[in-house]
This record gives structure tokens, sequence and C-alpha cells, in this order.
């Protein structure tokens, strides 16, 4: 009898529902979603995930019915969904800074495979990428995330995710609010290498036989690493708040 209980229709569909939660987790969330993560692995976490939190799950009555299962398990993969977009917004903004830095350094042709997203992606998008996730992972949000699914399980019942008006209108905002923060991480790059790009127009005018491509792109390119060493701290500081702040948006809106 306790088996048959174990495996009654109810806490099958519970368990699933449990399940696809954390698959979407692992699919879709940054630093879990990662390229060069086997899908098999993904999927054993999701199993051990599941297992583990199965017990802490309080009590559910799921009406039992293809349309409800099906429903359900599109809300579970919304959630994740969710939950990814809003976190990989705020992860894109230093992607996009990046980009607009190598632009301004001459690097808009260099490029290389991002590792985390499969992509091809700027040289300093590459770069600075790397070291926000290293960033996220000494600050354990990998566990932040985690955690995150296992006190949604209290706020937001298996198969009950909705996605509403207020989590649209959060994602417009934040789409909007990365090209703003990406500017301003780009900013002083772009300010010295426009001061760059003045002097050298100005000794061109007065020594016309000064060559440009010779002296003024190595120039450039240091003056850019030069700043970016030295804005490296606060850009960093930057995107922790960013991201913080995304993790504290997610407990308000879901």
């Amino acid at each position: 009898m306790e088996w048959a209980a174990l495996f009654s229709e109810d806490k099958v569909v519970t368990f699933l529902f449990l399940f696809f939660r954390f698959a979407a987790l692992f699919m879709l969330v940054p630093i879990f979603d990662h390229k060069n993560i086997p899908m098999t692995i993904k999927t054993s976490l999701a199993l051990f995930f599941t297992f583990l939190f199965y017990p802490l799950l309080p009590p559910t009555h799921i009406e039992i019915n293809i349309p409800t299962v099906l429903m359900g398990v599109l809300g579970e993969l919304m959630l994740g969904l969710t939950i990814g977009v809003v976190l990989k917004i705020t992860f894109e903004i230093i992607t996009f800074a990046g980009g607009q830095i190598s632009t301004a350094m001459g690097f808009s042709m260099a490029s290389a495979m991002d590792p985390q997203s499969g992509v091809s992606n700027p040289l300093i998008a590459s770069f600075m990428s790397l070291i926000v996730m290293m960033m996220m992972l000494s600050l354990d949000m990998h566990h932040w995330i985690i955690l995150f699914i296992g006190d949604s399980l209290e706020s937001i019942p298996l198969g009950g995710f909705i996605l509403n008006k207020e989590i649209v209108d959060y994602i417009i905002k934040a789409s909007a609010h990365m090209l703003v923060v990406g500017f301003m991480i780009a900013f002083p790059v772009y300010a010295m290498t426009f001061l760059n790009d003045l002097m050298f127009g100005m000794l061109m005018k007065t020594m016309p036989q000064f060559n440009l491509l010779v002296i003024g792109m190595p120039a450039k390119i240091t003056l850019g690493l030069i700043v970016i060493i030295v804005t490296l701290t606060s850009t960093m500081l930057i995107m922790k708040r960013e991201i913080v702040d995304a993790f504290n948006w997610l407990e308000i809106l879901l």
C-alpha cells in the first residue's frame, strides 16, 4: 500500500512538474545554460535536485487530466524562461558594453567564440563576460539561483505560474536599462579614444607626413586597454549591483 501511494497519479504529476522546473533552470538560466555542459549532465542535475527538493514540497492538489498536465508543464518551462530572460538581460549588459568598447578600440572586426553563449563575440566582450562569470561564481550566485527555486515552491505552486503584465513591463524596462548601463560602462573608453582621435587629427593637420596607421592605431589600443584595466573594478561593482538588483526583482515579481 505504501508503494502504491508513493506512485499515485497526484505524486507522479507533482514530481514531473518539479522536474521540469529544475530542467528549465539548467537549460535557460545563466551559468547553468553553458553550451559546454552536456545535456546529460544538465538532465542528471535536474533529476538530482528534484529528488532533493521533493520532500520539501508543500501539500499540493492537482487536477489530473491531459490539458492540466500540459498547461502545468508549459507553466514550469515559462517560469524558467522568465528567470532566464531577467538574468540574461542583466548579464548581457557587459556583453553589450564590451562590443561598444571593441568598436571604439578598432576591434569590431576581431571576434572570438564565446564559450558561454556559443556565438561569436568581439574580443573585449568575450573577455569581460568571462570575468563577470567568474565574479558570479565567486559570489555563489549559482547557489542563489537554486535556493530561489527552492523558495519558489512556497510562493509559486507547481503548475500554477502565469506570465503577468508586471513581469512583461519589467523585462521591457530592464532591456532599456541594459542599454543605458552598457553605454555607461563603455563611456570612459569612448571618451579617451575620442580624445586620442582628436589629438592625432590635429597632429596630422600640422604634420601631413605623420603615419596615422603605424602610430595612431597602436596608441588607441594601448590607451583603451589602460582605461579598461583602471575601470575594471568599478565595472565589476556595477555588474554586481545590477545582478543583485535582478535577483531582488525576481523575488518581488515572482
